[in-house]
């Protein structure tokens, strides 16, 4: 069953295609959706694709913001630091009323992260969890294995970055999301450090060798976002 199929009492979100449209677009919808929400509000999740953009945490250091040239640099209230949005990458918005589904931020997040590693199963990638770092990330030798062996005085020794997070909860509701990478033009990641992070590589599936269609790969993590915050 799909997502957009699933229960019409709307105890699962309702997944709305936006296409590919602009960041601010967006940003204001998802402002403007939240702040009209009540307690009978249906959740939902929104997938969409941004032409390229960068978009600034509200704790955001512009010392992460290397040399951002002719792309635009949205400010945002989203918690994280800088990240880039751009074509061939999947953005997915979920919009949930945590107070009604009974959870809290941490296990919110959890849910996310859980969806991008369910989602990325089928095609061979595993992916991993860094500790204090939210987000996806993969082996850059091994990507269809765990972590790389040894001690690990780096967390991010051997890992590239191929899901992003940032989320803002306001009034027990949520809105932002989460971005993983199919096939883009990586090289403004390297414009700036990656959620802060100096030197943190950035990697999207055709660079871990995986062809995948992004409207596949959005439809499976629609699917896996929906199932884990499901009420």
């Amino acid at each position: 069953m799909t997502p957009d199929a699933m229960d019409d009492e709307g105890r699962a979100p309702h997944v709305r295609r936006l296409g590919r449209q602009p960041y601010a677009q967006t940003y204001d919808q998802m402002r403007a959706f939240t702040a009209a929400r009540d307690a009978a509000t249906p959740d939902e999740i929104w997938l969409v694709e941004h032409p390229p953009v960068f978009t600034q945490g509200i704790a955001g250091k512009a010392e992460h913001l290397l040399a951002p040239g002719d792309i635009p640099v949205v400010p945002t209230n989203r918690g994280g630091q800088v990240t880039f949005h751009g074509p061939g990458q999947v953005v997915a918005y979920p919009l949930i009323d945590l107070r009604r589904l009974g959870i809290f931020v941490k296990e919110y997040v959890f849910r996310l992260e859980s969806a991008v590693i369910q989602t990325l199963e089928p095609l061979g990638v595993v992916g991993l969890r860094v500790p204090g770092a939210p987000g996806i990330y993969v082996n850059l030798a091994h990507p269809h294995a765990g972590l790389p062996p040894g001690p690990r005085p780096d967390p991010f020794a051997g890992l590239g970055k191929i899901a992003a997070l940032g989320i803002k909860v306001s009034n027990h509701s949520t809105y932002h999301g989460v971005s993983l990478n199919v096939a883009m033009d990586l090289q403004p990641f390297e414009r700036i450090n990656p959620c802060g992070y100096a030197g943190l590589r950035t990697v999207d599936l055709a660079t871990l060798g995986v062809r995948a269609e992004l409207d596949a790969v959005a439809s499976r993590l629609a699917e896996r976002l929906a199932a884990h915050l499901s009420r």
